[in-house]
């Protein structure tokens, strides 16, 4: 290598974080737009809306303290989105359920949040797509197109799944 040039490696990681870093204001725009906070959107993109999972469970899931979460999940009570439901094998767990409105709300906030920025949407298709392969590679170890039989493809960390792609 010469010069201060920088691996390419690095240069893709340097662009690709700073590509994301651009983005981070779409968190307080979908935030305002659904009319929570920024906890309280966290919160709801951590909910299953088909399978409700205990408050402590989701603290888990969000790595904070449960005490943090119970604001969160108020504060999701208060626009409609979540509701808490005792169970009836133990009345001491509170289940977090989303109510269609809040399944409304997941489906608005990930519009916003995760569709293609503008410097992927005027790539050309067959660059979208290369990208995409690079980025499913890059996740999976494994490039999806590889001859290398699935039995013998490097596992993926415990609790990771493999990335879904949407037809297109």
């Amino acid at each position: 290598m010469s010069g201060n040039a920088e691996p390419p490696v690095t240069e893709a990681w340097r662009l690709l974080m700073g590509l994301v870093l651009d983005q981070r204001m779409r968190w307080s725009e979908v935030a305002a737009e659904l009319g929570i906070s920024q906890a309280g959107l966290r919160a709801l993109l951590a909910i299953d809306p088909e399978n409700p999972r205990p408050q402590r469970e989701l603290a888990k899931a969000l790595d904070c303290d449960p005490s943090y979460v119970t604001g969160m999940v108020d504060e999701l009570e208060r626009a409609g989105f979540a509701l808490r439901r005792t169970e009836p094998a133990d009345r001491r767990l509170k289940t977090i359920a989303l109510t269609d409105a809040g399944v409304d709300a997941l489906r608005a906030a990930g519009d916003g949040l995760f569709s293609a920025p503008s410097q992927f949407a005027r790539l050309p298709p067959g660059d979208q797509r290369e990208l995409a392969r690079i980025l499913r590679s890059a996740v999976t170890g494994t490039p999806m197109d590889s001859p290398i039989p699935p039995a013998v493809r490097p596992r993926r960390r415990k609790g990771s799944a493999p990335p879904t792609e949407k037809p297109g």
